[in-house]
């Protein structure tokens, strides 16, 4: 090794991922209370450090599997954190992602092994060190990156009704939103598509569930909330 590298300090880098799920109309991230020190007992993102041979991408995929169980999940870097004082057990790069995960799919016995939580995004505890900055961040850019792609379906059931997407996407942008507009909008996509099954856990009548092709996006991704 140079002298250029010995002669400067060494870092641990870290992982953090604020994972989204959606649920009865609200959106939800995954806590965990810290049963280890510093700050045990208080609410934190799920996290882990870069290993040797590791990639920050890979390491971001490992953190949220090892939680979650899932290993195909939609994730986005959402940038550095260094304060130099951010960590009060050693001076810690955090690099932070945000995930999107069906809210019914992950493993709830690797969740409580966890010892965490799903926790509506409005109702959120005091999260530790600058865990509240990477949350909002990461909040800006998953409502701005939803509005022009369709990643807000990471969230849903492969079915899902009209309502429950608008639903979701008034919960991502905090508002309400038009149905006749909202609707004229979402079957004019193509790639949306109805098929022949009937949800009637809300009425008698029920109501026709829709799929997202993805296939058919690709070939004209040209998506718009």
């Amino acid at each position: 090794m140079s002298n250029y590298y010995r002669s400067n300090p060494k870092f641990y880098v870290a992982i953090d991922c604020i994972i989204f799920g959606f649920n009865a109309g609200e959106i939800s991230l995954l806590l965990l209370k810290r049963n280890f020190e510093p700050a045990m007992g208080e609410w934190s993102l799920m996290g882990g450090f870069v290993q040797e041979g590791e990639s920050v991408d890979d390491a971001a995929k490992r953190v949220l599997t090892e939680l979650t169980g899932l290993d195909k999940v939609y994730m986005e870097q959402v940038g550095a954190f260094g304060e130099i004082d951010r960590d009060p057990g050693e001076r810690v790069i955090s690099v932070a992602y945000y995930a999107l995960i069906n809210i019914n799919n992950y493993d709830r016995t690797l969740v409580q092994k966890h010892n965490a939580y799903w926790i509506n995004i409005n109702q959120l505890p005091d999260l530790i060190f600058d865990h509240p900055q990477m949350v909002e961040l990461a909040r800006k850019l998953m409502q701005q990156k939803a509005s022009y792609e369709p990643i807000g379906f990471s969230l849903l059931p492969e079915l899902f009704t009209l309502s429950q997407l608008q639903s979701l996407y008034e919960a991502i942008y905090g508002e309400p939103m038009d149905k006749r507009n909202f609707r004229k909008r979402i079957l004019d996509m193509a790639y949306i598509e109805k098929t022949d099954k009937i949800d009637k856990t809300g009425s008698k009548r029920g109501a026709a569930l829709y799929r997202f092709n993805e296939k058919a996006y690709r070939k004209a991704p040209n998506f718009k909330i």
